[in-house]
């Protein structure tokens, strides 16, 4: 059998998918830019989607191809989305 160790636990998996989520936020509000805007940009239908993994709800979260194209249209390093959040 196996002996595979959990690398993180869930808290932490949670913690981390919520801070890409504020920092998301937080650019998309500084730039101005709507999140119908925003989702159309990195080729989502409507903004439903968007708005669940931009507030991470049902677990919704974005991907690496998300954060990358949101990178370029934020004009930002993709390393911005990972920052700890402050307060």
């Amino acid at each position: 059998m196996l002996n595979i160790p959990d690398i993180v636990s869930e808290e932490e998996s949670e913690d981390f998918f919520r801070t890409i989520s504020c920092n998301v936020k937080r650019i998309r509000n500084e730039k101005g830019i709507s999140q119908l805007e925003v989702a159309l940009s990195i080729g989502q239908k409507s903004s439903g989607f968007y708005a669940n993994t931009e507030n991470y709800k049902h677990g919704k979260h974005f991907n690496l191809l998300h954060l990358f194209k949101l990178s370029k249209l934020f004009d930002v390093d993709i390393s911005e989305f990972f920052k700890p959040i402050n307060g």
